[in-house]
């Protein structure tokens, strides 16, 4: 009797001393984490880039969770305790990343759009699903009463800066509980221009992206001073906690909900303050902006009905909402069941629209997803020809050369822009504190 229980005891000790390493039903067959995927790296022959810890991790149920004919699925069932998910790269290469809200893929995108054509089939369906979407997406960024408790201020200018046909001052406008918002006004300066629209001008306001340099940097220059060469009054201005603003805010209040509130906010104010100018033509108002600032450029069209062209640059999709909490802080792709950046800009039918997109980034399956379900809510009103596409396939995610033409294109063609004045060159590249409304002190 004694000698059994000595016996059990024995190997009850034995098995603890093999521990987790034991591949049996007691340990629940546990693997480390880093392990398990160096075994799928050689069982599928492919290569693991990390964007996450996988130190001291552990996984139950580990060799079973993985499939011999799938990969994808594998890594997918390995990670998905952790909150990890893979996503492909190119070739063999895969990337292990966090979970992210605003980010889906691909095959997502595909999912999505196919759900929401399924709402509608016919204008008036159409319109009652905009109705519902304007109005939460109003409410989940809770834009409305700060709208409401603005500053009526006059906004304060600085002199008019002349340059080889367009001008640029600085200003500065209140918004809500004691913040302001700066930015620049590139205006037409051109006696020809001035004939041709007797005075009134089209105004485009260009919410700013993630490149370098913000507002103050080079390919905004070009673009603004192009477009107002052209005969466009372009007004640009600070992202919240970026320029001007981090000065007042902090850098980190970008990083916040905050942003995404405050960046529309402002977009909003400065369109108010310019359209009652008296070289403002209200019929001809357009908006424009690229990565982050195509984002803005989207909402911006949901929530003020006074646009009246948009042209959002590598930025719409149907399976990001954009990475940075300035454009998914507040819950509004939560809108009406579940929407996404596609079908937001689709409010905008049938007015004219352009999306420029590029082969890589998320806007690389806009010619055969989002393009053609934003041409079937065009056609609901008869308008196909009134929404495009400008495709640069081999081009990444930039706001270079080829897009800013796709741009230039998009309001020559419905802003009646001077097409002659199209010329890059004669733009004044300005330094970060001339196009600063407070200069930086030494």
């Amino acid at each position: 009797m004694e000698y059994n229980m000595r016996k059990k005891i024995l190997f009850a000790l034995s098995f603890l001393a093999i521990g987790a390493s034991a591949q049996t039903f007691e340990t629940q067959f546990t693997r480390s984490l880093s392990n398990v995927l160096q075994d799928i790296e050689k069982r599928f022959s492919i290569r693991l880039k990390y964007n996450v810890d996988t130190t001291g991790l552990t996984i139950k149920y580990a060799d079973f969770r993985i499939r011999p004919y799938s990969v994808e699925e594998s890594l997918t069932n390995v990670l998905s305790p952790f909150d990890f998910k893979p996503v492909y790269q190119e070739k063999n290469i895969w990337k292990i990343k966090p979970y992210e809200y605003p980010r889906r893929q691909a095959e997502d995108g595909k999912k999505l759009i196919a759900y929401l054509s399924s709402l509608y089939d016919n204008q008036q369906a159409w319109e009652k699903r905009k109705v519902i979407l304007k109005k939460e997406v109003k409410e989940r960024l809770g834009i409305t009463p700060l709208l409401a408790q603005c500053s009526k201020e006059t906004p304060q200018v600085t002199k008019l800066r002349k340059h080889d046909g367009y001008t640029v001052q600085n200003f500065c406008m209140k918004t809500v509980d004691g913040h302001t918002v700066k930015g620049s006004i590139y205006a037409p300066n051109n006696n020809k221009i001035k004939k041709t629209f007797k005075g009134k001008y089209p105004l485009i306001i260009c919410p700013n992206g993630h490149f370098t340099d913000g507002r103050y940097g080079k390919v905004q220059q070009l673009r603004l001073g192009t477009l107002a060469r052209m005969g466009a009054i372009c007004v640009d201005y600070d992202l919240w906690g970026w320029g001007e603003s981090e000065d007042e805010v902090g850098k980190e209040a970008h990083q916040t909900s905050e942003a995404h509130v405050m960046q529309i906010l402002n977009g909003i104010r400065i369109l108010d303050w310019m359209y009652n100018r008296k070289d403002v033509d209200k019929t001809r108002i357009g908006v424009n902006g690229g990565s982050g600032g195509g984002t803005q450029t989207v909402l911006l069209s949901v929530i003020d009905d006074r646009f009246t062209v948009s042209c959002p640059v590598v930025s719409m999709s149907s399976w990001f909402d954009g990475g940075c909490p300035c454009e998914s802080g507040k819950p509004i792709q939560l809108a009406g069941g579940g929407t996404c950046n596609a079908e937001l800009a689709a409010l905008f039918a049938p007015k004219p629209m352009m999306i420029v997109s590029d082969g890589g980034d998320w806007t690389s399956t806009t010619p055969e997803l989002e393009y053609p379900y934003l041409q079937r809510i065009y056609g609901f009103y008869g308008k196909v020809d009134e929404v495009s596409n400008i495709h640069l396939l081999n081009e990444r995610h930039d706001f270079g050369i080829n897009k800013r033409n796709a741009v230039y294109e998009c309001f020559i063609k419905n802003f009646s822009l001077d097409q002659t004045q199209l010329d890059e060159t004669k733009i004044t590249i300005e330094d970060e504190n001339t196009l600063r409304f407070n200069p930086k002190q030494p």
